[in-house]
């Protein structure tokens, strides 16, 4: 993972969605299946300078941004 482009999702993901965004949350990334629903429960992070994570409402640890997609998108697929 490059550390720029995490850092760069990061930011654009913390400037599209709040804190309580309500996503679905893939432990397989780029499943297609539908996930499991949460509400973000902070703004998204550099997870130790190399992945872009953000913290789930009722989940343990953090998750990648790349395996959650807001539910506005989530439904329009």
């Amino acid at each position: 993972m490059n550390p720029e482009s995490e850092a760069r999702k990061c930011v654009d993901w913390n400037r599209r969605h709040q804190i309580g965004t309500e996503v679905e949350y893939h432990s397989v990334i780029g499943d297609t299946k539908p996930g499991v629903r949460y509400k973000t429960r902070s703004s998204a992070e550099l997870l130790s300078g190399h992945t872009a994570v953000v913290w789930l409402e009722g989940k343990s640890g953090c998750v990648a941004l790349d395996a959650c997609v807001p539910v506005d998108r989530a439904e329009a697929a």
